[in-house]
């Protein structure tokens, strides 16, 4: 061979060497890239190609009354899951717990025979149910711990706590409002894929051990079982369509109590209709009747225009504004502006509104919060309705002043009426006192803060002894008087309004008040929707019911009765 040829064969040689020599430094500079500065990012990358994880509700947190007595709970309990490609026969399978599970089999089947790599099939069954599907021993058929919330009292309160739904998470009430600070942490489940997607093993489920913190409630569990019982017999006895009751702490605006009827059963919510669901003491509004006559004597003693003595003629029963006339459900001729809040006279209201004038009454209905949501802890709240006094018209400035023309929730109603038992500041209602670590500790006070002075101590004492005057012989709301309390109310009836126009068969009828008059303890508003159209007025009956709440819990709250009154009662009927 010449020597060209061998000096052209060995730079070839070193050319290639050279070339390869690249390519494996090239190779091993992406080896290293790989392997250590991407090595995260591609493990993640591989892990979602073969694992997916399946998140299981962790443990809610306990929802305490005042006195730590357990409201809501979480409970151990299972679903039953598939892999479907460990399912050797899917029509078997559904064949075997269709009827253990009650789904219907051919769509159990169509489920069953899908490529996923897992589904839920049933969530959280009755024990029985789990063990009846393990007795199957079928492979590819999972069991799974899970949490279901569970209500202990059933219908207590169920309006105010809402309930949680099949994943853990608040749907209605205290539940929906408070769910980010009771909520559990989810429990983790991985199922392992190969490259067609088939499900080939599993992790065990591991369960975070941070547990989830608990909601303090200024819900009373007695008291509220007193509400219960004494606003159901209230609707049933009068046949009522519906009714709803609040028990309030005046000086703090702490809710003891908050009832419904209808009631509902949150471990079964759904059986019951969507209505029956919501807290309407807070999302519903509605005209108050005479129980807004409190307010008007509010705004006409504030501003100065008249006294509790001061009198009116009403008429004899029969008073024109423009095209209109209001009527007295008795005649009266002078009466003073404490007899008029005793006989609830609409025309008597009427003429205290003209003297007090427009702008003054809205302005301290306002002042009260009628027109506005008060803020409390709970979703939904309604304004009501109070429209701006410029729009008003002569005779809507009447209405207004006896309840009609205006609406309220019964939240706002009670908060207004706390603020006369308080001696003038309107305080913010709440229904959650704290939220708690597992070990008792507070984490987060609830308590609002200091609410403002909206009348005088003078005026909020005149309109307390007014209010005592309802409840005494010949007064609207005798009904409601006790032999060992002072009590203060105001009775209220409306005429519901339907398609538009007043009803003159279907009425909202109330009782608004507090007690003991002397530093009142609790306030209580009770609400009946509907009841029978012969004995429609609220002293006859919304009262009773009033009466036996404030009874029972003053009794049950160790409150000193005050000193033996010996009260003539006698049926009273209101407007």
């Amino acid at each position: 061979m010449k020597t060209i040829d061998r000096k052209y064969i060995g730079r070839r040689i070193h050319v290639l060497g050279a070339f390869f020599c690249f390519l494996f430094a090239v190779i091993g500079v992406k080896a290293i890239q790989l392997q250590v500065f991407e090595c995260k990012n591609l493990s993640e990358k591989a892990a979602d190609e073969y694992e997916r994880s399946i998140l299981s509700a962790g443990k809610r947190g306990i929802i305490y009354d005042r006195k730590l007595n357990e409201l809501a709970v979480s409970i151990h309990a299972s679903s039953i899951a598939a892999v479907p490609s460990q399912i050797a026969c899917p029509k078997t399978a559904a064949k075997l717990m269709s009827a253990i599970l009650d789904i219907d089999k051919k769509e159990l089947e169509e489920r069953l025979s899908r490529k996923n790599s897992f589904i839920w099939v049933k969530r959280q069954i009755s024990p029985q149910r789990v063990e009846a599907i393990k007795a199957l021993g079928l492979k590819g058929i999972e069991v799974i711990p899970e949490f279901s919330r569970f209500y202990p009292n059933k219908t207590l309160a169920a309006q105010a706590l809402g309930f949680s739904g099949i994943d853990s998470r608040g749907l209605e009430g205290i539940e929906f409002f408070y769910n980010d600070d009771i909520e559990g942490t989810s429990n983790k489940y991985k199922i392992m894929k190969d490259a067609l997607g088939r499900g080939f093993d599993r992790e065990e489920w591991t369960e975070d051990q941070k547990k989830a913190n608990n909601l303090v409630l200024t819900i009373d569990r007695t008291i509220q079982y007193i509400t219960d019982e004494a606003l159901k017999d209230a609707t049933l006895n009068n046949q009522a369509k519906a009714g709803m009751a609040v028990v309030m702490v005046p000086d703090t605006g702490e809710i003891l109590a908050i009832a419904h009827y209808p009631e509902f059963n949150p471990n079964a919510f759904t059986k019951f209709k969507r209505d029956a669901w919501r807290n309407k003491a807070i999302t519903d509004s509605f005209e108050p009747g005479s129980t807004m006559k409190i307010f008007l004597a509010a705004a006409a003693m504030e501003f100065g225009y008249c006294s509790p003595n001061t009198i009116f003629f009403c008429e004899n029963g029969e008073y024109r504004i423009g095209k209109n006339i209001v009527h007295d459900t008795h005649p009266h001729d002078w009466m003073s502006l404490q007899q008029i809040i005793k006989f609830s006279s609409n025309i008597g209201a009427v003429k205290v509104a003209e003297m007090t004038g427009k702008k003054s009454l809205y302005k301290t209905l306002s002042a009260f919060g009628f027109g506005e949501k008060t803020g409390i802890d709970a979703p939904g709240e309604t304004p009501g309705s109070l429209t701006d006094y410029r729009k008003w018209t002569e005779i809507d400035t009447g209405t207004i002043a006896f309840g009609q023309g205006v609406s309220v929730s019964a939240i706002q109603l009670t908060t207004a009426l706390c603020a006369i038992a308080n001696g003038g500041i309107l305080m913010k209602p709440y229904i959650a006192k704290s939220v708690i670590d597992p070990d008792g500790n507070v984490i987060k006070d609830l308590t609002p803060k200091k609410g403002k002075r909206i009348i005088t101590q003078k005026t909020a004492n005149d309109i307390t002894t007014m209010m005592h005057s309802v409840v005494t012989e010949g007064g609207t709301g005798v009904n409601a008087a006790l032999d060992n309390y002072r009590v203060c109310g105001k009775t209220g009836t409306a005429q519901k309004v339907i398609n538009g126009r007043y009803s003159e068969k279907a009425f909202i009828a109330s009782f608004a008040g507090f007690a003991p008059q002397k530093d009142p303890a609790i306030a209580v508003l009770v609400v009946i929707d509907e009841p029978l159209e012969k004995q429609h007025h609220g002293g006859a009956v919304a009262a009773p019911a009033f009466g036996r709440i404030v009874y029972e819990t003053l009794n049950y709250m160790a409150i000193k009765p005050d000193d033996l009154m010996i009260v003539s009662l006698h049926n009273g009927k209101d407007r």
